[in-house]
């Protein structure tokens, strides 16, 4: 799980910039017309809905797109027909990877994929072959340099987080999907200034890479994510922070 954040504030620096805000509410927008769809459109009782506008206001998405969104998703705006899809494969030095996409035309969305996988030195493999990798959970990160690791933890842990760690400038906690909005609000409650909060899917093991094929493998996860189509991109790579870094500056 280790390098969530870091990349997380490797993708908060490029959103900062207008085209890259732009792409990220598109993305987001969809997820939520799909929450929406499949859940209904009140967030008190759509815990995903709910999750993924934690997500928008992280990213200062502004109420107005949120909300109509949301419409679209329960049909009261007229919008276009996405479908969630994922794809599994491997990366750089052998890494597996999972996209997570919502498309309105499959045929091409996979087309372009492959094409990034195969230019990028990596390749699709079959459904199945590296899902069994990953779990997804809830992730809350918080400024490390206005808590401490054991005061967040104490309060975490009562409130039903299942793990805690600093990393870096950021103390990371982990939920399982159905206590994340239980976790999130009681860390809100408590007073605890959120940096981000999403579900992701996160390797249970993770394998350690060497820097040429981390900084290939970074540039491959950075191009997926570029494309309109992709929500989320995992793998089970383990990279030191200098490597981050040094892509983040390149």
């Amino acid at each position: 799980m280790s390098g969530h954040n870091k990349w997380a504030n490797i993708k908060q620096r490029k959103s900062a910039q207008d085209a890259k805000r732009s792409n990220m509410f598109s993305k987001i927008s969809r997820e939520i017309i799909l929450a929406a769809r499949k859940g209904g459109g009140n967030p008190e009782t759509n815990a995903t809905l709910r999750a993924i506008i934690e997500k928008a206001r992280s990213y200062n998405m502004p109420k107005d797109n949120i909300e109509r969104s949301i419409k679209r998703g329960t049909g009261e705006i007229e919008g276009a027909a996405f479908e969630e899809l994922t794809y599994e494969g491997y990366g750089p030095g052998g890494v597996a990877m999972i996209v997570d996409v919502t498309t309105d035309n499959r045929n091409r969305t996979i087309s372009e994929i492959r094409k990034i996988f195969s230019r990028l030195g990596g390749n699709l493999g079959e459904a199945g072959c590296v899902g069994w990798m990953f779990e997804k959970k809830g992730y809350i990160s918080v400024d490390a340099n206005k808590y401490t690791e054991d005061q967040i933890m104490e309060i975490a842990l009562e409130l039903g987080a299942d793990d805690v760690k600093k990393e870096g400038d950021a103390i990371e906690i982990y939920t399982s999907v159905e206590n994340f909005l239980n976790v999130l609000d009681g860390l809100k409650a408590k007073g605890i200034e959120i940096q981000s909060s999403e579900l992701a899917r996160f390797a249970q093991n993770t394998v350690k890479i060497e820097k040429d094929k981390a900084l290939s493998l970074l540039k491959l996860i950075d191009e997926l994510e570029e494309h309109d189509d992709v929500q989320a991109v995992a793998t089970n790579a383990d990279i030191d922070d200098s490597v981050y870094d040094e892509f983040a500056n390149s």
